[in-house]
């Protein structure tokens, strides 16, 4: 018992050097001056290096070496188990990373975050484009370093998703494309699109704001481990135990995208606070994989958030607040919130379309780890793959190329998760609708206990104990299945639309 106490604390010990990390990056993408960003990418650097040093140490080897004999193990709890095993991969994983690259990555991204935001609000891909090639460069050592059998990418697909393969993606993006294609024709064809006038103006932001508390409160969202900030692209920053911080962007054209932001970022919080107080800085304290947290977030965005029931109960709160939807029942305001369009931004894509922005992403991803294309050429095979998706082509490159923040963090390899946590969460509802009954009017009377509740149980409860495939295997008795996206979207859009 006292070695194993040792260990977590020494485990404790790294993790607030990423707590500091955590707190620094949150606050470089909210509050931070422009100005303070040289001087905290070195830090950053600093920090990233120091924690990196204590999980490959010499006392981290000791520790993992100790708990892998077979007399040890086998007296340690599951939950302990389970910890060596998780601490023992990353371990095998980080230390393949040299040290001056876990720093160059951090100093350099940081840096590259600022660019970003001066090319988007500019409108001058040059201005981002040489920390871009720095990035890559760096993002391709760093899967070399790994190591991989096929394909670089999948290196880095296996941060996010453990033991994804490229090939993997592209037989889902294939069955997607099968079944999707044509019945978003089909909906914009011969469908009958709702009205959603009334989402669309310059709405107060202060009562935005207001409107955003009401779907956190809604989520039982605890503000006492929390808060909510803006930032030009909204996130979820896990900072330590009992405190996670949300943040959302309020729109002048449109009052959907920061209320649908909040209740996605509040679905990646609720995930993190509801990990039991057992893992506490340790590495069990996390969620399964990027695509199970994204589950959760879309899940309540989407699945509930776009749902009728939630909108027979939140139309009353949006009234209050906005004189202007008075005299709109709440089927209008749920139709509303469920347009289907060839759209320009991922952030603001439906459920039908969303996942061939991710498809485009991919592909570029790949082609620019492998050695395919350069950065030269992203604005126009954005452009040319935009097309070919979605049938439409950004006017700028702030629209196009650079609207997503993942690049300049260095988060190659992320945007699949995004995809797969559209197919984990439409799994995941056909479970729960089965187990709860009652889900429906729950939500009409501004209950989401249940449905919370039942993803504590199946989901929150196992932090990083449990890899991906298995967990949802364990909650709905199969491995991930695409189907069950398919049928959700062609059920529920058939009826909106009318065909």
């Amino acid at each position: 018992m006292e070695k194993i106490d040792n260990f977590k604390e020494y485990l404790a010990k790294i993790s607030r050097y990423e707590q500091a990390l955590s707190l620094i990056y949150w606050d470089l993408e909210t509050y931070a001056p422009d100005k303070s960003v040289y001087y905290r990418s070195k830090a950053l650097a600093e920090l990233s290096e120091m924690r990196y040093n204590l999980f490959v140490s010499n006392k981290m080897a000791e520790f993992l070496a100790y708990f892998a004999q077979e007399n040890i193990l086998r007296d340690l709890n599951e939950t302990d188990k389970a910890l060596i095993k998780v601490a023992d991969k990353e371990f095998e994983k980080i230390k393949k990373i040299p040290a001056k690259l876990v720093r160059n990555l951090a100093e350099t991204t940081a840096n590259a975050n600022l660019a970003w935001k001066q090319a988007k609000e500019n409108d001058d891909f040059s201005i981002f484009q040489p920390y871009l090639d720095e990035i890559i460069r760096l993002v391709k050592e760093e899967a070399d370093s790994l190591g991989y059998e096929k394909n670089r990418y999948d290196a880095l697909l296996d941060l996010y998703e453990p033991g994804l393969k490229t090939t993997e993606v592209s037989e889902i993006i294939a069955y997607l494309k099968e079944n999707l294609i044509l019945f978003l024709n089909k909906l914009l064809e011969e469908g009958k699109e709702p009205r959603d006038d009334f989402y669309k103006g310059n709405f107060d932001m202060n009562k935005q704001k207001e409107l955003s508390l009401e779907a956190l409160k809604f989520m039982n969202f605890d503000f006492s481990s929390g808060r909510l900030d803006t930032s030009v692209h909204p996130f979820t920053t896990k900072i330590g135990p009992r405190d996670v911080r949300i943040t959302t962007k309020y729109s002048t054209e449109d009052l959907r995208y920061s209320l649908f932001s909040t209740i996605h970022e509040c679905g990646h919080a609720l995930y993190e606070l509801n990990i039991p107080a057992v893992f506490f800085e340790t590495p069990l304290d996390e969620g399964a994989s990027m695509a199970i947290h994204e589950s959760q977030s879309r899940f309540w965005e989407n699945i509930i958030g776009r749902s009728l029931p939630f909108w027979n109960y939140f139309s009353t709160r949006i009234k209050l607040i906005f004189n202007s939807f008075k005299g709109l029942s709440s089927k209008d305001l749920y139709k509303g919130v469920n347009i289907v369009e060839r759209s320009l931004l991922r952030t603001e894509a439906d459920e039908v379309t969303y996942n061939f922005h991710i498809m485009l992403r991919f592909e570029i991803e790949e082609a620019l780890i492998n050695d395919k294309i350069t950065t030269k050429e992203l604005p126009l095979i954005w452009n040319d793959k935009m097309k070919e998706y979605l049938g439409i082509v950004p006017p700028n490159n702030s629209l196009g190329v650079l609207q997503d923040v993942h690049w300049s963090n260095g988060s190659f390899g992320y945007f699949p998760s995004y995809m797969l946590g559209n197919l984990y969460a439409a799994q995941l509802f056909s479970k729960l609708k089965q187990d709860i009954p009652s889900y429906s009017s729950d939500l009409e009377k501004g209950e989401a206990t249940s449905i919370i509740n039942w993803l504590k149980d199946n989901i929150h409860q196992y932090g990083k104990m449990v890899e991906p495939q298995e967990l949802i295997y364990r909650v709905t008795g199969e491995k991930l299945n695409p189907k069950y996206f398919v049928d959700y979207i062609t059920n529920k859009y058939t009826e909106i639309y009318n065909i």
